[in-house]
Protein backbone atom coordinates (compact mmCIF):
# COMPACT_ATOMS: atom_id res chain seq x y z
CA UNK A 1 0.00 0.00 0.00
CA UNK A 2 1.32 3.42 -0.96
CA UNK A 3 1.07 5.44 2.26
CA UNK A 4 0.97 9.22 2.31
CA UNK A 5 3.32 10.94 4.76
CA UNK A 6 5.88 8.17 5.04
CA UNK A 7 9.15 7.03 3.51
CA UNK A 8 8.86 3.84 1.45
CA UNK A 9 11.24 1.70 -0.57
CA UNK A 10 9.54 1.32 -3.96
CA UNK A 11 10.37 -0.42 -7.24
CA UNK A 12 10.72 1.23 -10.65
CA UNK A 13 7.78 -0.09 -12.72
CA UNK A 14 8.06 2.00 -15.90
CA UNK A 15 9.80 5.06 -17.27
CA UNK A 16 8.31 8.08 -19.03
CA UNK A 17 9.78 11.30 -20.43
CA UNK A 18 8.45 13.22 -17.41
CA UNK A 19 9.65 10.74 -14.76
CA UNK A 20 9.33 7.19 -13.47
CA UNK A 21 6.43 5.31 -11.94
CA UNK A 22 7.05 3.40 -8.73
CA UNK A 23 5.16 0.57 -7.06
CA UNK A 24 5.50 -1.94 -4.24
CA UNK A 25 6.85 -4.44 -6.80
CA UNK A 26 7.46 -4.56 -10.54
CA UNK A 27 3.94 -5.86 -11.23
CA UNK A 28 2.14 -3.39 -8.98
CA UNK A 29 -1.13 -1.93 -10.24
CA UNK A 30 -0.98 1.10 -7.96
CA UNK A 31 1.92 3.37 -8.87
CA UNK A 32 3.15 6.85 -8.03
CA UNK A 33 5.20 9.30 -10.09
CA UNK A 34 8.71 10.46 -9.17
CA UNK A 35 9.30 13.59 -11.33
CA UNK A 36 12.14 13.41 -13.85
CA UNK A 37 14.25 16.11 -12.18
CA UNK A 38 14.54 13.89 -9.06
CA UNK A 39 15.34 10.60 -10.82
CA UNK A 40 18.96 9.40 -10.47
CA UNK A 41 20.55 8.79 -13.88
CA UNK A 42 21.63 5.26 -12.97
CA UNK A 43 18.14 4.11 -11.90
CA UNK A 44 16.71 1.28 -14.07
CA UNK A 45 13.40 -0.58 -14.26
CA UNK A 46 13.33 -3.14 -11.44
CA UNK A 47 15.59 -1.07 -9.16
CA UNK A 48 14.35 0.20 -5.81
CA UNK A 49 14.53 3.71 -4.39
CA UNK A 50 13.51 5.33 -1.08
CA UNK A 51 10.91 8.07 -1.54
CA UNK A 52 8.51 10.15 0.55
CA UNK A 53 4.85 10.28 -0.55
CA UNK A 54 2.47 13.24 -0.38
CA UNK A 55 -0.17 14.93 -2.55
CA UNK A 56 0.74 17.64 -5.06
CA UNK A 57 -1.22 20.82 -5.89
CA UNK A 58 -3.47 18.76 -8.19
CA UNK A 59 -4.25 16.44 -5.26
CA UNK A 60 -2.40 13.52 -6.91
CA UNK A 61 -0.11 11.17 -5.03
CA UNK A 62 3.47 12.15 -5.77
CA UNK A 63 6.88 10.84 -4.71
CA UNK A 64 9.94 12.85 -3.76
CA UNK A 65 13.50 12.10 -2.72
CA UNK A 66 13.68 15.43 -0.88
CA UNK A 67 13.81 15.27 2.93
CA UNK A 68 10.70 16.80 4.57
CA UNK A 69 11.07 18.59 7.90
CA UNK A 70 8.84 15.97 9.54
CA UNK A 71 6.82 12.90 8.58
CA UNK A 72 3.38 11.69 9.66
CA UNK A 73 3.47 10.83 13.36
CA UNK A 74 6.29 13.23 14.23
CA UNK A 75 6.49 16.59 16.05
CA UNK A 76 8.65 19.51 14.88
CA UNK A 77 8.63 23.31 14.65
CA UNK A 78 7.51 24.69 11.29
CA UNK A 79 7.32 28.25 9.97
CA UNK A 80 4.04 29.86 8.86
CA UNK A 81 4.35 31.11 5.27
CA UNK A 82 0.77 32.31 4.72
CA UNK A 83 -2.70 32.43 6.27
CA UNK A 84 -5.78 31.72 4.17
CA UNK A 85 -9.51 31.17 4.47
CA UNK A 86 -9.24 27.66 5.92
CA UNK A 87 -6.12 28.01 8.03
CA UNK A 88 -2.40 28.64 7.87
CA UNK A 89 0.13 27.06 5.54
CA UNK A 90 3.51 25.99 6.89
CA UNK A 91 6.82 25.22 5.23
CA UNK A 92 7.41 21.48 5.67
CA UNK A 93 10.34 21.22 3.26
CA UNK A 94 8.27 20.03 0.30
CA UNK A 95 7.15 21.82 -2.86
CA UNK A 96 3.64 22.02 -1.40
CA UNK A 97 3.17 23.68 2.00
CA UNK A 98 1.21 21.77 4.65
CA UNK A 99 -2.12 23.01 6.04
CA UNK A 100 -2.65 23.93 9.69
CA UNK A 101 -6.48 24.24 9.92
CA UNK A 102 -7.91 26.96 12.13
CA UNK A 103 -9.57 24.32 14.33
CA UNK A 104 -6.15 22.74 14.97
CA UNK A 105 -4.54 25.95 16.29
CA UNK A 106 -4.01 26.46 20.02
CA UNK A 107 -3.42 30.17 19.33
CA UNK A 108 -3.73 32.42 16.30
CA UNK A 109 -0.51 32.12 14.34
CA UNK A 110 1.50 34.80 12.51
CA UNK A 111 3.34 34.67 9.20
CA UNK A 112 7.08 34.22 9.69
CA UNK A 113 6.75 32.68 13.17
CA UNK A 114 7.54 29.05 14.04
CA UNK A 115 5.25 26.76 16.04
CA UNK A 116 5.46 23.13 17.19
CA UNK A 117 3.09 20.85 15.27
CA UNK A 118 2.26 17.16 14.82
CA UNK A 119 1.83 15.85 11.26
CA UNK A 120 -1.08 13.57 10.40
CA UNK A 121 -3.02 12.34 7.36
CA UNK A 122 -6.61 13.60 7.22
CA UNK A 123 -9.70 11.74 5.98
CA UNK A 124 -8.98 12.87 2.40
CA UNK A 125 -5.45 11.43 2.59
CA UNK A 126 -3.86 14.88 2.65
CA UNK A 127 -1.03 15.86 4.95
CA UNK A 128 -2.06 18.28 7.70
CA UNK A 129 -0.61 19.44 11.01
CA UNK A 130 -2.06 20.24 14.42
CA UNK A 131 -0.84 22.27 17.39
CA UNK A 132 -2.77 20.08 19.83
CA UNK A 133 0.17 17.92 20.81
CA UNK A 134 -1.02 16.39 24.10
CA UNK A 135 -2.62 13.23 22.55
CA UNK A 136 0.64 12.55 20.72
CA UNK A 137 3.05 12.93 23.67
CA UNK A 138 4.38 10.05 25.77
CA UNK A 139 3.65 9.59 29.46
CA UNK A 140 6.73 7.55 30.34
CA UNK A 141 9.37 10.28 30.81
CA UNK A 142 12.92 9.25 31.78
CA UNK A 143 13.02 12.25 34.16
CA UNK A 144 13.12 12.65 37.92
CA UNK A 145 12.53 15.59 40.23
CA UNK A 146 15.32 18.14 39.82
CA UNK A 147 16.42 16.99 36.36
CA UNK A 148 17.04 19.70 33.73
CA UNK A 149 14.78 19.80 30.67
CA UNK A 150 14.41 21.58 27.33
CA UNK A 151 11.07 21.83 25.55
CA UNK A 152 8.72 23.91 23.41
CA UNK A 153 5.54 25.62 24.57
CA UNK A 154 2.61 24.36 22.47
CA UNK A 155 -0.40 25.71 24.38
CA UNK A 156 -1.16 28.27 27.07
CA UNK A 157 -4.21 28.31 29.34
CA UNK A 158 -4.66 31.28 31.64
CA UNK A 159 -6.02 29.25 34.56
CA UNK A 160 -3.43 26.45 34.29
CA UNK A 161 -0.17 27.63 32.76
CA UNK A 162 2.01 26.70 29.78
CA UNK A 163 1.96 23.24 28.26
CA UNK A 164 5.36 22.05 27.07
CA UNK A 165 6.49 19.29 24.71
CA UNK A 166 9.71 18.18 26.40
CA UNK A 167 12.16 16.99 23.72
CA UNK A 168 9.10 17.04 21.40
CA UNK A 169 8.19 13.75 23.07
CA UNK A 170 7.02 14.05 26.70
CA UNK A 171 4.17 15.94 28.36
CA UNK A 172 4.96 18.78 30.75
CA UNK A 173 3.23 21.76 32.36
CA UNK A 174 4.68 24.97 33.76
CA UNK A 175 2.01 25.79 36.38
CA UNK A 176 0.67 29.32 36.52
CA UNK A 177 2.32 29.70 39.94
CA UNK A 178 5.72 29.26 38.24
CA UNK A 179 5.13 31.80 35.47
CA UNK A 180 6.35 35.32 36.23
CA UNK A 181 7.50 36.23 32.74
CA UNK A 182 5.86 36.59 29.35
CA UNK A 183 5.70 33.31 27.50
CA UNK A 184 4.27 32.47 24.08
CA UNK A 185 3.34 29.39 22.14
CA UNK A 186 6.43 28.41 20.17
CA UNK A 187 8.93 29.57 22.80
CA UNK A 188 11.75 27.14 23.59
CA UNK A 189 12.13 26.93 27.37
CA UNK A 190 14.50 25.19 29.74
CA UNK A 191 14.60 24.66 33.47
CA UNK A 192 14.09 21.83 35.95
CA UNK A 193 11.49 19.18 36.68
CA UNK A 194 9.46 19.96 39.80
CA UNK A 195 7.55 16.71 39.93
CA UNK A 196 6.71 13.61 37.91
CA UNK A 197 3.13 12.58 38.56
CA UNK A 198 1.87 9.01 38.75
CA UNK A 199 0.19 9.42 35.34
CA UNK A 200 3.54 10.38 33.76
CA UNK A 201 2.84 14.10 33.38
CA UNK A 202 5.56 16.45 34.57
CA UNK A 203 5.35 19.74 36.46
CA UNK A 204 8.11 22.08 35.33
CA UNK A 205 9.81 25.29 36.38
CA UNK A 206 11.85 27.68 34.27
CA UNK A 207 13.29 29.40 37.34
CA UNK A 208 16.39 28.39 39.27
CA UNK A 209 16.45 27.18 42.85
CA UNK A 210 15.77 30.02 45.31
CA UNK A 211 19.40 30.60 46.35
CA UNK A 212 20.50 30.64 42.68
CA UNK A 213 17.63 32.81 41.49
CA UNK A 214 18.15 35.42 44.19
CA UNK A 215 21.37 36.80 42.68
CA UNK A 216 19.88 36.84 39.18
CA UNK A 217 16.81 38.72 40.43
CA UNK A 218 19.01 41.07 42.47
CA UNK A 219 21.02 42.05 39.41
CA UNK A 220 17.79 42.65 37.50
CA UNK A 221 16.38 44.90 40.24
CA UNK A 222 19.63 46.84 40.58
CA UNK A 223 19.84 47.48 36.86
CA UNK A 224 16.21 48.63 36.79
CA UNK A 225 16.85 51.13 39.60
CA UNK A 226 19.95 52.47 37.83
CA UNK A 227 17.94 53.02 34.65
CA UNK A 228 15.44 55.02 36.73
CA UNK A 229 18.17 57.35 37.94
CA UNK A 230 18.85 55.50 41.18
CA UNK A 231 15.35 55.47 42.70
CA UNK A 232 12.56 52.87 42.58
CA UNK A 233 9.19 54.47 43.45
CA UNK A 234 8.00 51.52 45.56
CA UNK A 235 9.37 49.01 48.07
CA UNK A 236 8.95 45.33 48.84
CA UNK A 237 5.59 46.23 50.39
CA UNK A 238 4.16 46.96 46.93
CA UNK A 239 1.32 44.81 45.60
CA UNK A 240 2.19 41.51 43.85
CA UNK A 241 0.64 42.84 40.62
CA UNK A 242 2.97 45.86 40.53
CA UNK A 243 6.01 43.68 41.19
CA UNK A 244 5.00 41.10 38.59
CA UNK A 245 4.35 43.79 35.95
CA UNK A 246 7.69 45.53 36.57
CA UNK A 247 10.03 42.61 37.25
CA UNK A 248 8.24 39.41 36.14
CA UNK A 249 8.78 37.80 39.54
CA UNK A 250 6.67 36.94 42.57
CA UNK A 251 6.49 39.18 45.63
CA UNK A 252 8.43 36.61 47.69
CA UNK A 253 11.18 36.48 45.07
CA UNK A 254 11.31 40.27 44.96
CA UNK A 255 11.56 40.53 48.76
CA UNK A 256 14.27 37.87 48.84
CA UNK A 257 16.32 39.66 46.19
CA UNK A 258 15.85 43.06 47.85
CA UNK A 259 17.00 41.53 51.14
CA UNK A 260 20.14 40.26 49.44
CA UNK A 261 20.90 43.70 48.01
CA UNK A 262 20.37 45.29 51.45
CA UNK A 263 22.84 42.88 53.05
CA UNK A 264 25.42 43.76 50.42
CA UNK A 265 24.89 47.47 51.13
CA UNK A 266 23.94 48.18 47.52
CA UNK A 267 20.53 49.70 48.26
CA UNK A 268 18.58 51.38 51.05
CA UNK A 269 14.86 51.61 51.73
CA UNK A 270 13.59 55.10 52.56
CA UNK A 271 9.86 55.45 53.20
CA UNK A 272 8.13 54.40 49.99
CA UNK A 273 11.24 54.15 47.82
CA UNK A 274 14.27 51.97 47.25
CA UNK A 275 17.46 53.90 46.50
CA UNK A 276 20.89 52.88 45.39
CA UNK A 277 23.38 53.71 48.13
CA UNK A 278 25.69 56.63 47.36
CA UNK A 279 28.76 54.45 47.90
CA UNK A 280 27.28 51.93 45.52
CA UNK A 281 26.75 54.62 42.87
CA UNK A 282 30.37 55.76 43.13
CA UNK A 283 31.67 52.23 42.93
CA UNK A 284 29.30 51.08 40.25
CA UNK A 285 30.80 52.79 37.20
CA UNK A 286 33.77 50.41 36.77
CA UNK A 287 31.66 47.30 37.35
CA UNK A 288 28.35 48.25 35.70
CA UNK A 289 29.24 46.59 32.40
CA UNK A 290 30.37 43.48 34.25
CA UNK A 291 27.01 43.21 36.04
CA UNK A 292 25.18 43.61 32.73
CA UNK A 293 27.26 40.83 31.18
CA UNK A 294 26.66 38.56 34.16
CA UNK A 295 22.90 39.22 34.09
CA UNK A 296 22.67 38.51 30.36
CA UNK A 297 24.69 35.32 30.76
CA UNK A 298 22.38 34.06 33.50
CA UNK A 299 19.29 34.87 31.46
CA UNK A 300 20.67 32.81 28.56
CA UNK A 301 21.41 29.95 30.91
CA UNK A 302 17.74 29.90 31.90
Amino acid sequence: MLEIGKWQSLTVVRRKDFGIYLGEDQNAEETVLLPRKQVPESLKIGDTIDVFLYRDSMDRKIATVHQPKLVAGEIAKLKVVSVGAIGAFMDCGLERDVLLPFKEQTTRVSVGEEYPVYMYVDKSERLCVTMYLYPHLHLDPPYQKGDPFVGTVYEYKEHMGAFVAVENRYSGLIPKSELFQRIRVGDVVQGRVLNVREDGKMDLSIRRLAYQQMDIDGDKILENIRQRGGVLPFTDKASPDIIRAEFEMSKNEFKRAVGGLLKKGLIEITGTQIRICETSVKESLPIRNEIKKKTEKRRKEL
